[in-house]
């Protein structure tokens, strides 16, 4: 068995180059007081390249080469064994002193959830109870364990939403049904945040359901059920009219159940938006598309409006209201529309 001393700490701030290819993680690695190496890499995973100190071992060899370190049974065993210790010394801040914990999780959270996404989500399961998400419900940070805790006895999600902001989130009309019904939602501001969770799954064998995907999973009564299935069948020649006017920019046009005060949203099958648009951002991005879903709302007078410029045959005014709630859509998601001034137009025409 390797015997090593230890001694590490983390930075009260964020290095000045800790996100640029310059940072260089590692620890002071020394033999018997001797220093081999003044920054071994391979003794911090990169989701803990925060951490700085030295590792002193006298079953190191002096004359040992970078490259033999790489392969040194007694360097990984080293590894290993301060990466639980990291992570036990932050779980034990994280329940000893939260306000210390919260301080350190502004600073250094980022990696932790790009440790979880990186390599396949091998490493998602060491870190889920170490990263935090902001809260609609506590209006701060939450660990999956206070979120689950906090479940509703019928509630079968746990339920996030992807945003420029916590601001802008908070008005998203995808998440206006879940917080009327007192469901807590996650707020993920950060681009890697929807692939961590998408790569833990599930936490506490409750899977996470994106505020925008199709099927939020909440029942309807009876009542409400037949209500919506009626009008559905009454407008289901209007949607057809809306998704066709659309030409191909969305994959179906229905009446929400989840819209309560805003005439419109997108939700998605499969693929996210927010994940449409942060691969499309990568120089190898390509052209990721989700397949879009434009809900609006029954209850509203733009509904109205369409269906009177359907009943009446007015093909042109519908395409504009069409056209024009596909881009408002799309500016509420944060992605740019294909012809602002048309966009424009089209609201000073119908405002008339």
């Amino acid at each position: 068995m390797c015997t090593y001393d230890a001694l590490l700490f983390i930075p009260s701030n964020v290095p000045y180059n800790y996100f640029s290819k310059e940072f260089k993680k590692g620890l002071q690695l020394y033999s018997s007081g001797v220093l081999i190496m003044d920054k071994c890499e391979d003794l911090l995973p990169d989701y803990f390249g925060f951490v700085r100190g030295l590792v002193d071992s006298q079953d190191l060899s002096l004359n040992i080469s970078r490259e033999m370190l790489q392969q040194d049974r007694q360097v990984m065993a080293i590894a290993k064994r301060i990466e639980k210790k990291i992570t036990s010394e932050l779980m034990d801040m994280q329940k000893k002193d939260r306000e210390k914990y919260d301080e350190f999780y502004k600073n250094f959270g980022l990696p932790l959830k790009f440790g979880m996404y990186e390599s396949y989500g091998m490493n998602a399961d060491k870190l889920k109870d170490l990263v935090m998400f902001y809260s609609s419900s506590e209006k701060k940070a939450v660990t999956f364990a206070e979120y689950v805790g906090r479940m509703k006895e019928d509630q079968k999600y746990i339920y996030y939403a992807c945003g420029d902001s916590i601001e802008k989130i908070g008005k998203m009309p995808q998440i206006e049904l879940l917080l009327d019904q007192g469901y807590e939602v996650l707020y993920c501001t950060d681009d890697v945040d929807e692939f961590a969770l998408k790569s833990l799954m599930k936490y506490d064998e409750k899977e996470f359901r994106s505020a925008s995907d199709d099927d939020l999973g909440i029942e309807q009564s009876e009542e409400a059920k037949k209500e919506s299935e009626a009008k559905n069948e009454e407008n289901k020649d209007l949607m057809t009219a809306i998704k066709d006017a659309l030409d191909g920019k969305v994959n179906a046009v229905k009446l929400s159940t989840r819209l309560k005060s805003h005439p419109v949203c997108f939700s998605t099958e499969g693929i996210s938006l927010e994940m449409e648009k942060v691969l499309n951002a990568q120089p190898m991005g390509g052209d990721v598309k989700a397949d879009k879903v434009l809900e609006i709302n029954g209850s509203h007078p733009v509904f109205d409006a369409m269906k009177k410029a359907y009943d009446d045959k007015n093909n042109d005014k519908l395409k504009k209201y069409a056209n024009l709630l596909y881009d408002q859509a799309m500016l509420i998601e944060g992605m740019t529309i294909e012809d602002p001034v048309e966009f424009a137009r089209s609201i000073c025409e119908l405002m008339v």
